[in-house]
């Protein structure tokens, strides 16, 4: 199970940290990736962070901004999110893969979506 909490409502240039924990399974198995979607657009493969916590991947759009992490003894993952922008706003995902963590098709175990709003 996936639980993904830390969204809300902040003005354009505002931080915010998703967490999402995963439970009931071995935690450092599995590779651990952040989606988005915004209302009429397609889920976007935000970041993601393989299973060692040594290899990460960002989309274009928020390299420099964002960054994932792992934290093994909590069992958690996070998405810290800087500098904010409107285009941010979406529901996010938490999601993790036993395969190959660059490859979002090869998630397979979701969390419910937390809300993100960045207001202009």
């Amino acid at each position: 199970q996936l639980q993904a909490s830390g969204g809300g409502l902040v003005q354009t240039g505002g931080s915010l940290r998703l967490s999402c924990v995963l439970s009931g399974r071995s935690f450092s198995r599995f590779g651990l990736g952040w989606f988005r979607q915004a209302p009429g657009k397609e889920r976007e493969f935000v970041s993601a962070i393989n299973y060692r916590g040594d290899n990460t991947y960002y989309t274009d759009s928020v390299k420099g901004r964002f960054t994932i992490s792992r934290d093994k003894a909590k069992n958690t993952v996070y998405l810290q999110m800087n500098s904010l922008k409107p285009e941010d706003t979406a529901v996010y995902y938490c999601a993790a893969t036993l395969l190959y963590f660059r490859e979002p098709e090869r998630y397979d175990t979701w969390g419910q979506g937390t809300q993100v709003t960045v207001s202009s």
